[in-house]
């Protein structure tokens, strides 16, 4: 992701220095419960432990560690002797019984939580403008489209309710998501525990609250980061399916509602009357990427016998790429919606603009259900109607009304053209949400 488009907390995040303080609180962790047990001097550990306190790893930190590795070829190997430089010989106890990727796993594990933590926010935020909206247009009428087509009436409140309930999801999947990677593996080369204890790892695990991932080989199983990267992408199908409804409801044709359009602000270097959906065409872009990074993290899954690093380079671009997009893009759709440009008469126009097609069923219904007359026969009347009115523009009623082989009454097609027999129900609708 381009900087400028993330967040202070999600660009600190991902920073190097801040990966460097995660490989760090790893190391700690597992060398303070070794100085429990004696496999490393206690006063080590405090020593280490003080001026990590007191210096915390910087920017400055993370340009040697790049200098190092440029001649070692080993990250861990450049971050542990960079960590000696800066304080001194008691770091010579860190990586004790450890390997790589014990601590960088975990360590990402650490980042992924955060991550995670920072876009639950950014989703929980977004849903409760959702839910603002559903209650301010309750009772807004709108047409109800299918396939593109008029179909019937709903209220426009009914879809933002809509996209509160699947946030509300989005959200769950998330969490599980984040329960997964809260895991930490300290097993050694091939998850024997060779040179150090399972007890080490279960106490870290345990001073976090987290768990002990149970069995692993020298990498942490990537089902769980690909479930990571799934919860992101289908949260990013979701916020596409937000974003292409207002692109629909915005164009010139139908122009039910809009994105804000700043003071200053232009749509084209040509035509100076345009207001174009640009943000939410960039949220529709963003959730391309987000499944594109749900591909690469399915086949991170397969890794050679008890480990290779085909997944580690991927993993660098896709994880703070995927994190940070879906941050970035349910940010700027909460800033949408928060303040979307609502048209009702427009609405309620586009919803009479048909002649009272969308009244059709009802008609269906009662001349069934009032009249006695046959589906078949019931529809053949309300269907060629409806057909003239398509190809003249006259109103459906008084097509029905004109037409002799109709039945209904002109209170009984009053009732049926009533509009606020389709709304009825959304009440008990709003109350299953406690609205």
């Amino acid at each position: 992701m381009i900087d400028r488009y993330l967040t202070p907390e999600m660009k600190t995040l991902w920073s190097e220095a801040s990966k460097y303080r995660a490989w760090l609180r790893v190391e700690l962790a597992a060398m303070e419960a070794q100085a429990r047990h004696g496999e490393v001097p206690p006063a080590a550990f405090h020593a280490l432990s003080a001026r990590a306190a007191a210096d915390p790893l910087d920017d400055a930190f993370a340009a040697r560690v790049a200098e190092i590795e440029a001649v070692t070829r080993h990250d861990i190997v450049a971050f542990t002797r960079a960590l000696t430089e800066r304080y001194g010989e008691e770091a010579r106890f860190i990586h004790h019984g450890l390997t790589s990727t014990d601590v960088v796993d975990t360590a990402q594990n650490l980042l992924l939580d955060e991550a995670l933590g920072l876009i639950v926010a950014d989703v929980e935020a977004l849903r409760e403008v959702c839910r603002t909206q559903a209650v301010t247009h309750k009772h807004t009428p709108t047409v109800g489209r299918t396939h593109g087509i008029h179909a019937e009436p709903m209220t426009f409140g009914l879809k933002f309710l809509n996209w509160m309930a699947t946030l509300g999801r989005d959200l769950e999947r998330l969490q599980s998501a984040r329960g997964r990677v809260r895991v930490v593996m300290l097993s050694g080369s091939v998850g024997t525990y060779a040179h150090v204890s399972p007890q080490i790892e279960e106490e870290v695990a345990a001073a976090w609250g987290w768990q002990a991932a149970p069995v692993t080989n020298q990498t942490l199983a990537r089902d769980r980061h690909a479930e990571v990267l799934s919860a992101l992408a289908i949260l990013g199908t979701t916020l596409e399916k937000i974003a292409v409804e207002i692109r629909h409801l915005q164009r010139s044709e139908v122009r039910e509602a809009m994105e804000p359009f700043g003071k200053g602000q232009t749509g084209s270097s040509s035509m100076p009357h345009k207001k174009n959906p640009i943000l939410t065409e960039n949220v529709t872009g963003l959730a391309r990427l987000l499944r594109g990074y749900l591909t690469t993290g399915l086949e991170n899954v397969a890794l050679w016998h008890e480990r290779d690093i085909s997944h580690s380079s991927a993993e660098r671009v896709i994880l703070p790429d995927a994190t940070s997009a879906a941050s970035y893009a349910t940010r700027r759709l909460t800033g949408v919606l928060r303040d979307l440009v609502v048209f009702p008469e427009r609405m309620l126009r586009n919803l009479n603009d048909l002649g009272g097609l969308v009244f059709s069923q009802r008609v269906l219904h009662a001349l069934i259900d009032e009249k006695g007359l046959s589906r078949e026969a019931a529809y053949d009347l309300v269907q060629r109607n409806a057909l003239r009115s398509w190809e003249t523009g006259e109103g459906l009623r008084e097509l029905l009304a004109a037409d002799a082989a109709n039945p209904l009454s002109e209170a009984e097609l009053d009732a049926a053209f009533d509009l606020n027999w389709y709304l009825r129900h959304v009440d008990a609708i709003y109350a299953r949400f406690g609205l």
